[in-house]
């Protein structure tokens, strides 16, 4: 059985942690799934890295909602900075699931976005994990998580 981490703030204005967890489990029944909750973006990193190196997790997703004015986006690129070096350090993907706040104009849409992007990604950590090769026929489909693909050259 594969140790999987999912990672998400109480920050978001929507629980992804819970879709994504949702996808996993009726997609992979060969997963341990451990989840924690942190305050903000800027904690996922060290969240994260704990997932790996104290829960010995194969992955993690690290999902986040950065607000729309200038600190938040400044506070989720720091974030996605630490994730990166959580990475290099522990040689583990962690894939970063943000959705910022501005990517929709109303509430609705912003909810789509959250629960379709932690769904996609959640399918992108089952092919990561158990079909690779699948994964690799996608190499530049223009595929896009939560929202349309775009077209490939």
């Amino acid at each position: 059985m594969k140790a999987i981490g999912i990672c998400d703030t109480t920050f978001a204005r929507f629980d992804m942690g819970t879709s994504a967890i949702d996808e996993l489990k009726k997609n992979a029944t060969d997963l341990k799934i451990i989840r924690r909750t942190v305050p903000g973006i800027k904690d996922l990193p060290v969240a994260s890295k704990k997932l790996i190196e104290e829960e010995c997790c194969e992955i993690v997703m690290a999902l986040g909602m950065p607000g729309p004015k200038t600190k938040d986006k400044m506070c989720a690129h720091e974030a996605s900075t630490g994730l990166i070096n959580a990475q290099l350090m522990t040689n583990t993907h962690i894939l970063e699931v943000f959705v910022h706040e501005d990517e929709e104009n109303d509430d609705k849409e912003l909810k789509i976005l959250a629960e379709s992007r932690a769904r996609d990604h959640a399918q992108n950590l089952i092919k990561m994990l158990f079909k690779p090769k699948l994964f690799a026929r996608e190499a530049g489909q223009g595929k896009r998580e939560g929202k349309d693909d775009a077209l490939p050259l």
